[in-house]
């Protein structure tokens, strides 16, 4: 037997149950992960908290929980190429990722799924990578960001936000971001130039920026896309990241569906290169899922929440 986080109905963290479950075995086509980290979203607990969330992803009750993980192959069927027994890995099993261990198909070497974890980069950092990371780099092409621009980028604080405002960072971008006053220490220490989110917004922004800001993507809501419009922002040079209500017209609806090949691969190499951070807010063992989740849908994190198992 092995250990898997499920629930039998839709509900909050107190649905969240550590079960003993059989122990999956990799097919001729399949791997399995021995999982060691799983990377926490908000995606996670929307779907296990709102069926018509968990329905949009073909999810029915009851099921797993979580989508991103990292650890290392402990076995390979006889006819996967590009992986072996051995390595180190991280990617994404939607609904199956809090677990001991994950199978994953593998028909054709490196997938969209699974990727190699680079020497340097530790199982909890790789465990964050895989939807917060293509998010991120989703939210900026969509705006297509260039060097010696100002972009404004809303919630920056969160676990998509500390990627995206490192990344504008790296293309050469000034980076104003939206956050609680409480975060302000820890965006300065990521480059950004942070601002209160809430009434005034478009004020404080003005007062901040010194410059024009040409560009931004709102990672929550829809208040930094209005903000950036009445700031003259076009909006094709906008982007939101599953907004509610519907964003503005022409601004840019995005998501890590939306990221070029390669993405999650180029960010796992500038983590090994140092060139980007993985601020880690909080480690559970995955006995403590329930307090977990409950920190995650509080939505007040600074960074990523990693379960341990």
């Amino acid at each position: 037997m092995s250990r898997a986080v499920r629930y039998e109905n839709f509900g909050g963290p107190e649905v969240l149950q550590l079960q003993e479950v059989p122990e999956p075995h990799a097919g001729p086509t399949q791997v399995r992960v021995r999982v060691t980290a799983a990377g926490l979203n908000p995606m996670d607990w929307g779907i296990a908290a709102r069926p018509e969330v968990a329905a949009r992803f073909g999810i029915t009750a009851p099921a797993g929980f979580g989508f991103d993980f990292a650890g290392v192959i402990d076995e390979a069927g006889d006819a996967v190429t590009g992986f072996t027994v051995g390595d180190r890995v991280f990617g994404g099993a939607l609904g199956r990722a809090v677990a001991d261990f994950v199978v994953l198909e593998i028909s054709n070497g490196p997938t969209d799924a699974l990727w190699h974890t680079p020497d340097g980069v530790s199982d909890e950092m790789a465990s964050t990578l895989s939807v917060a990371g293509a998010t991120a780099v989703a939210a900026l092409d969509a705006i297509g960001l260039r060097a010696g621009e100002t972009v404004l980028i809303g919630n920056a604080a969160g676990g998509v936000g500390v990627f995206a405002v490192q990344l504008a960072k790296l293309a050469g971008a000034t980076v104003i971001g939206t956050a609680s006053p409480g975060t302000f220490d820890f965006l300065r220490e990521l480059g950004t130039q942070p601002v209160a989110y809430g009434t005034g917004l478009v004020d404080r922004v003005r007062a901040l920026a010194g410059a024009e800001v040409t560009a931004a993507t709102d990672l929550f809501g829809i208040e930094t896309a209005e903000v950036a419009l009445e700031l003259g922002v076009a909006p094709e040079r906008i982007s939101t990241v599953a907004a509610r209500p519907a964003p503005p017209d022409g601004v840019r609806a995005t998501g890590a569906y939306d990221a070029a090949p390669g993405a999650v691969e180029r960010i796992a190499d500038a983590i090994a290169a140092g060139r980007l951070s993985v601020p880690i807010a909080a480690r559970f063992p995955v006995q403590q899922i329930r307090e977990a989740v409950a920190l995650q849908a509080g939505g007040h994190v600074h960074g990523k929440i990693v379960v341990t198992l």
